[in-house]
């Protein structure tokens, strides 16, 4: 305590302990860390004891809070995989849109890298940047939405628990535009791409990194990625097997400087992990750009 700071009287003028937040309130209740006088409405119960208020914040102050593995906060349990139901419910908000309003809609936010369309050249090669990753939330068929849905709520909430959810959307996100990265580069031009699949092949490839690093029996999500992998490239004319194979290598990229990063330098090799996946996907879209105009 400095020269210049007073703090009340422990005791009154007569002698009785008084609290030490309250002069006028005889106490003789004291707090189980400093040992002064609290009277009833300041005493706060404790594991052994009361404490005062004063004790009890700076008490709280050095608790550590909890973290998980990746150094993103743990969720409260009374809002569990908060995220994913989001993702899931915003897939499903544009997959009504898509049957109300019809192709107009999809043509509007769809990747596509240069088509003519109402008078006028469009795509990601005209400067429509946002087609990368609106076509993500796009899907036109029941039973594309619904397996995309079922696998985003398989591997959504364990990856969301163990990365935070910062970490877990900003990775999504980044495998999302990576399968629509090397969807742009290598289709023709006029070709459509749709759907969330680059974003869960990122997120297969997250999961396998996650799984190696807590020393997880990896077996199973192997042979469900393998067997993925093969439907894919068995249905090529009709699923766009570059945004899988983009999304999954950027997904685990991205997982890759997430989940190992050092503790004390934390923060600044997940965020530079993180960009350095975006910088690449920026240059593909760029030479692809200049290719196509």
């Amino acid at each position: 305590m400095s020269p210049d700071e007073q703090q009340p009287s422990a005791t009154g003028p007569a002698g009785p302990p008084v609290c030490y937040r309250h002069p006028d309130r005889e106490s003789n209740i004291r707090c189980t860390r400093c040992e002064r006088p609290v009277c009833g409405d300041c005493m706060v119960s404790a594991s052994v004891g009361f404490q005062c208020p004063d004790c009890v914040r700076q008490g709280s102050r050095q608790v550590r809070e909890a973290r998980t593995v990746a150094g993103g906060r743990v969720a409260p349990t009374t809002a569990p995989a908060i995220v994913t139901k989001s993702l899931i419910g915003l897939n499903l908000a544009v997959f009504v849109l898509v049957q109300v309003v019809g192709n107009t809609f999809v043509d509007r936010w769809i990747l596509v890298g240069r088509f003519f369309m109402g008078g006028e050249w469009q795509g990601v090669a005209e400067g429509q940047w946002y087609r990368l990753l609106t076509a993500t939330f796009l899907h036109q068929q029941f039973w594309h939405i619904g397996l995309n849905m079922l696998g985003l709520w398989m591997l959504g909430p364990p990856l969301e628990a163990a990365l935070g959810r910062t970490r877990f959307v900003a990775l999504y996100l980044v495998a999302g535009l990576g399968g629509s990265a090397l969807s742009y580069l290598i289709a023709e031009p006029n070709q459509g791409s749709l759907g969330a699949s680059g974003a869960l092949f990122g997120l297969f490839g997250a999961m396998i990194v996650l799984g190696r690093r807590m020393n997880y029996d990896l077996k199973p999500l192997i042979i469900l990625l393998a067997l993925n992998l093969m439907i894919t490239f068995l249905n090529m004319s009709t699923i766009d097997w570059r945004a899988h194979l983009g999304g999954l290598v950027a997904g685990t990229l991205a997982a890759i400087g997430v989940v190992y990063a050092p503790a004390r330098q934390r923060t600044l090799v997940q965020v530079g992990s993180l960009l350095a996946v975006l910088a690449v996907i920026v240059a593909i879209v760029l030479i692809r750009t200049a290719q196509i105009v």
